[in-house]
């Protein structure tokens, strides 16, 4: 049986947690930027939004532009359309993954959880006196087969699609190449998925550089 490829987001939300705990892997803020960069990066596979031409603009600057507001049946990636459309003029990429990465953590985890994806867990400790609240995948198959697919090309065993390629940009970028559970050394593999995602679309390598210069960001406030 053929598993539906989920959108990008979706899976990197679950390879930003651990299968057994649902406990993050990177700070909460960073993954939501990179949900952020990965509903653009479908929006822009699927023919919806474009970049300004500028190439001596720095990526996150560059301006989003609507190629058709046609919606894409996804309440994410619609959201996203609609910001997008109504905002105050053409929002630079930065701008915007701050602005749409606000809640989009708990939204990425909503939709996952009407899915049937994902399922809360309440977990008591203490004699039942501490409680915890957390998230667990109903069915790991989801990871295993976005895991199989990095795995795959970087061995060089398949040619990776747009979307994958994609995947293993944003996964090397925010920093998971560690909890892809591969045997090999986390700074080649590292190396190798950001030179699969250089293969692919320009406006793709600068919306996940934008991600990395908004994390950057991110990383910088904390230490003011």
């Amino acid at each position: 049986m053929t598993i539906p490829r989920l959108p990008l987001r979706d899976e990197l939300f679950l390879l930003g947690h651990d299968d057994d705990t649902g406990s993050l892997h990177i700070h909460r803020h960073a993954l939501a930027l990179g949900l952020a960069g990965a509903v653009l990066i479908d929006l822009f596979l699927a023919g919806r939004i474009t970049l300004d031409p500028n190439d001596d603009r720095p990526a996150g600057e560059r301006w989003l532009r609507l190629h058709t507001d046609q919606p894409v049946g996804d309440l994410i990636a619609d959201a996203a359309l609609a910001a997008i459309r109504y905002g105050r003029g053409a929002p630079p990429v930065r701008v915007f993954l701050r602005g749409f990465a606000d809640d989009l953590y708990e939204r990425a985890r909503a939709g996952l959880v009407a899915a049937g994806i994902l399922r809360q867990v309440t977990r008591r400790r203490l004699g039942g006196l501490a409680r915890t609240d957390t998230h667990l995948a109903t069915d790991t198959k989801w990871a295993v087969v976005a895991r199989a697919r990095l795995r795959y090309v970087t061995h060089g065993r398949e040619q990776p699609d747009n979307h994958t390629a994609a995947l293993a940009g944003l996964v090397a970028t925010l920093g998971l190449t560690s909890h892809l559970y591969l045997d090999d050394d986390t700074t080649a593999l590292t190396a190798r998925l950001k030179a699969i995602a250089e293969q692919h679309h320009r406006s793709v390598r600068d919306l996940t550089a934008a991600v990395d210069a908004a994390v950057g960001d991110l990383a910088t406030a904390a230490y003011r």
